[in-house]
This record gives C-alpha cells, structure tokens and sequence, in this order.
C-alpha cells in the first residue's frame, strides 16, 4: 500500500511541476513532444511505443529482452517495462540549437518493469519454477534520435523488486536500447505560430 501512495505522489508531483509553465501548441498541448514514436528495439531485440500526453510528459511501453538484478539474484527473459516519463531539457536544448525531434531530451521517469516467468531464459533465484519479478522505481534517462530515425537510450535507477512466490528486495535498473524509429518525426526545428 505504501508503494502505491509513494507512486501516486511521485505522479502527481511530476505533473504538477511541469503543469507550471503555460506554453502549449495548438490542439493538444505538447510544444517539443511526438505525438506517437513507435520503435523497433534492435540492441535488446523488441518494440517500443511512446505516446505525448501533456507539455514534456509522454508515458511509453515495450517489451523486450530484460535483466532484473538484485539482492536474491537475477532473472533474464522477456521483460514488460513502462514509464512515466518527464523531459526536463528541451528548452535548454532548443535555446543551444540542438534536436528534440524524436523525444531527444533527459528525462526522470517512474518505472515499472515485469519479467514473466513463461518467456524466462535463465535464473540463479531459488524458488518455484512460476515466479514472476515486478520492477518498481525511478529512472533518469537520455534519450537521442537521430535524423535518419536511428534511436537510443540508456537509463539508471533504482528501486523495489516484487517476487511472486520468491524473495522481494531492492536493486538498481540499468537498461540500455538502440532501435530505428518507425513513426515519422517532427522537423529537428521548433516553431512556433
């Protein structure tokens, strides 16, 4: 219960702070943000899709290869991970004439991640054969697409591991992808009406 009052927090919290400014683009509000990047993760093979919501907020998902390390062991399989994404460097970005096109910025981002049990290559954690982990925590990220659509993006965090029928404990996140943007971008240029 705690966990979810803490995430809620930071979810508030997080959308009140970039709330704060009042520059928005015409229709729905996100000035340097796609509306939709969909991504084919080529590192760690796999999809990922991010959807714009409001001024330097978007929420994004993918499933892919993933490693859950911490205090019982590590588990690597097919990972399920979503965020709560907010870019906090696209003004600085724009105001040193560099890209934001493809969501090309910093961000700090609540994270969730589930590693199924069905589609788990290999394990040293004692347990059941079933168990599934559920990731939950912070993230800072920097994520760059570049303009033949060529994306990247690494991030490290920290935060709770959930075991279903194993031992929970706390550990770090650390992920890394790079992929090719499917989705046409905005131009590597800001305007404004």
């Amino acid at each position: 219960m705690r966990k979810s009052i803490l995430i809620l927090f930071l979810f508030t919290a997080i959308a009140s702070f970039a709330q704060r400014e009042g520059i928005t683009e015409k229709g729905f509000g996100i000035v340097n943000l796609e509306r939709h990047q969909f991504k084919f993760d080529l590192f760690s093979p796999g999809i990922s899709y991010e959807l714009g919501l409001f001024r330097n907020q978007s929420i994004s998902t993918s499933l892919g290869l993933g490693m859950a390390a911490y205090e019982p062991g590590y588990v690597f399989g097919l990972a399920l991970n979503n965020r709560y994404r907010y870019y906090h460097n696209f003004q600085r970005r724009i105001n040193k004439d560099k890209n934001v096109s493809g969501n090309s910025g910093n961000y700090i981002a609540a994270a969730q991640a589930i590693f199924f049990s069905q589609a788990r290559l290999t394990t040293n954690i004692i347990g059941p054969d079933d168990f599934n982990v559920g990731f939950y925590g912070m993230v800072y990220g920097i994520q760059r697409t570049f303009q033949k659509g060529f994306n990247f993006n690494a991030e490290l965090g920290a935060g709770y591991y959930r075991g279903d029928g194993i031992q929970s404990g706390y550990g770090p996140l650390i992920g890394f992808t790079f992929g090719w943007v499917a989705t046409k971008r905005k131009s590597g240029k800001p305007t404004f009406d």
